[in-house]
């Protein structure tokens, strides 16, 4: 099943109901760590299901992912209105040998590139939250609306980390 840009906003965003998406991306690390800590690499790169993503892809995935929140944020702080280009994450998985990668250095990466995030988030006055970017096909994207979609990001990966490691 494919979905549509919008409809990969909605249910992102769905998962973050009733949640504060801050509260979320401090919180994820912490969660994604305990999951992870003492399994074995045999474990991690276990996939559960043809086509399902292991943990080891889904680390890599998120280290990956949070570079480009880290520099979609500071593009649009930089210059409001700014165009955002989209990407295939099934390209980028395959290119950078996503089942290959140590799941521990991109854990560590995903953990160092967040904490930056946070910091920059937690520094903005509540005016730049409106600063919005425009995304190649989903439209505009305010840093308020980033954020949130991040913290979906987060909570749907963590399920499918869980679902991989049963």
């Amino acid at each position: 099943m494919t979905e549509t840009p919008q409809q990969y906003t909605k249910r992102i965003r769905g998962y973050v109901v009733g949640k504060k998406p801050m509260n979320v991306l401090t919180a994820t690390p912490r969660q994604i760590d305990a999951l992870i800590k003492g399994v074995s690499k045999k474990k991690l790169a276990c996939r559960p299901a043809p086509g399902a993503w292991s943990a080891v892809e889904i680390l890599a995935h998120l280290a990956d992912v949070e570079i480009v929140q880290s520099f979609r944020l500071r593009l649009i702080l930089e210059t409001n209105r700014t165009p955002i280009q989209a990407y295939d994450q099934n390209v980028w998985a395959k290119f950078s040998n996503y089942s290959t990668q140590d799941s521990a250095l991109s854990f560590e990466a995903y953990r160092i590139n967040r904490e930056r995030n946070l910091r920059l988030l937690k520094s903005l006055p509540r005016s730049m939250w409106s600063r919005y970017g425009v995304h190649a096909e989903r439209g505009r994207e305010t840093i308020t609306r980033i954020t949130e979609l991040m913290a979906g990001h987060d909570l749907n990966h963590l399920s499918q980390i869980r679902r991989a490691l049963k």
